[in-house]
């Protein structure tokens, strides 16, 4: 007699040499996986896949809108559309689909006990007291066709369900040839069953076999999700109306406009960011103020000096010396007046329409010596913006053309709301390269232009922080003429 130990033996050797075969196996798979796989990657098809799918993602994402109102109406009504659509579905096919299964299957019986009867009773004082008795009880119609033959097969409608349940419910419970038309009448269903030498005509109420709420369902199903979308999008214009208050009037600081009824709306986190907003907006004010008060405090003091030097070189005799001096004492202020305005916070001016042709003629004529200088201006006549300030900026481009070309075309332009300005000279220019580097406050390029010429180095950068104040910008090119090209570019 063997013990259970011998037979355990055994099992544990079986056991370990399925495992082991087992894992083989895996391994194999593996293995075949890991070399399948870059293959089935390195296939063009594959490749062609996801060029595809790319493509796609890009023309979505351009068709997609781009307004935080419209993504979240999205966000939204997506979820309510494709819940209402998983309604209808369900109810629809699964709740219709029984409902009609049972009321089709009901008048399927009482056709098929019809026909038993007949068959039963023969007699045509049997057959028209039955017939009677299924309009009267039954409110079924029937009609004996004697020696009539079905009519010739119709396609059956692609989406009728009540086709194809009644087909079905009379080849499983009649099993005799039939014609059937749920089409031709509107709240009827004509059925005609093939008898021995005869055609039993059936005609009987749609709603008998059908359940035909189908259009309530669909109204209630519309109406409430234009119900919930109009609410949805009543109360996203209120969430969405404090972030547009606050992106304006973000814009219209970084144009110089001021914003004075601006007040924190809105959901928390819109608060929150507005109330960020006006902080930086104060710090920055501040910090201009803090700056141009330091300033206008030294250049004070030093043009005290300056009068100093001045009425110390009255007192003294006429020399080739004191000439110099005097002339170094003028550069000094001029200096001194430069630093002035390039520290000065513009942003305190308010902006209102002007004029923009006269303003460009004039700071034209003021800048012209014996220099050829043109002025011409198309487009909407008048422009909100800091008037001196821009003038002050234009003023310094058309004075730096004047100073080293000796033609000089001014030509602006206000079109798809921005003013475009463009100075044209045919000086000597400014290397690519060095486009960029002229607007550094100091930077000096009188090699390159004039080595006559006398300035601070300032001139550029005041003219472009005024116009980056007003929310544009200043590049630099090539001219038509051979010189230099500036461009401003503000929106108006």
């Amino acid at each position: 007699m063997t013990s259970i130990a011998d037979h355990h033996g055994p099992v544990r050797r079986g056991v370990r040499w399925i495992s082991t075969l087992v894992d083989g196996a895996m391994r194999g798979v593996g293995h075949a996986l890991s070399a399948v796989v870059p293959a089935i990657r390195s296939v063009s098809g594959w490749t062609a896949l996801r060029g595809l799918y790319r493509r796609f993602a890009r023309a979505l994402g351009r068709s997609m809108p781009k307004g935080l109102f419209a993504r979240s109406l999205i966000i939204i009504i997506a979820p309510i559309v494709l819940l209402q659509a998983v309604i209808a579905f369900v109810f629809m096919e699964r709740h219709y689909a029984s409902v009609t299964q049972n009321l089709a299957a009901a008048t399927t019986r009482d056709i098929a006990a019809l026909i038993q009867m007949l068959d039963t009773f023969p007699d045509e004082a049997d057959a028209e007291e039955l017939i009677r008795i299924a309009g009267e009880r039954l409110n079924i119609d029937v009609a004996i066709l004697a020696g009539a033959t079905l009519p010739p097969e119709s396609s059956q409608p692609f989406f009728s369900l009540l086709d194809r349940t009644m087909s079905r419910q009379i080849t499983d419970q009649i099993g005799l040839p039939f014609w059937i038309d749920t089409v031709g009448r509107s709240n009827l269903i004509e059925i005609r069953i093939q008898l021995d030498g005869e055609v039993m005509q059936v005609l009987a109420q749609r709603s008998q076999a059908y359940a035909s709420n189908s259009d309530i369902f669909i109204l209630w199903m519309v109406g409430t999700s234009l119900v919930l979308m109009t609410i949805a999008i009543l109360f996203l214009r209120n969430q969405i109306r404090p972030i547009q208050r606050l992106a304006d009037t973000a814009e219209r600081f970084g144009k110089g406009r001021a914003a004075p009824n601006f007040t924190p709306r809105g959901a928390r986190e819109v608060r929150r960011a507005s109330g960020t907003f006006i902080k930086m907006r104060e710090r920055i004010i501040r910090q201009m103020e803090q700056r141009t008060e330091m300033l206008a405090g030294v250049s004070h003091d030093l043009r005290t000096i300056l009068t100093r030097f001045r009425l110390q070189l009255e007192l003294m005799r006429a020399s080739e010396g004191s000439t110099e001096l005097r002339r170094d004492i003028d550069d000094m202020e001029q200096m001194l007046e430069d630093y002035l305005a390039f520290a000065k916070d513009d942003t305190a001016e308010a902006a209102e329409p002007t004029e923009i042709a006269s303003l460009l003629k004039r700071e034209a004529e003021q800048a012209a010596t014996d220099k050829e200088i043109s002025v011409t201006y198309s487009g909407e006549p008048t422009v909100t913006l800091r008037p001196l300030g821009f003038r002050r900026a234009i003023g310094n481009l058309v004075r730096n053309a004047v100073r080293y070309g000796n033609r000089v075309a001014v030509t602006g332009t206000y079109a798809t709301g921005w003013l475009t300005v463009t100075i044209d000279d045919d000086g000597p220019g400014i290397p690519e390269d060095q486009r960029k580097a002229v607007f550094k406050p100091f930077y000096r390029l009188d090699t390159a232009r004039n080595i006559e010429a006398s300035g601070t180095g300032l001139g550029l950068s005041i003219a472009r922080d005024i116009v980056r104040t007003h929310g544009g910008d200043i590049t630099l090119s090539e001219s038509p003429l051979g010189g230099l090209r500036a461009m401003v570019r503000i929106p108006g």
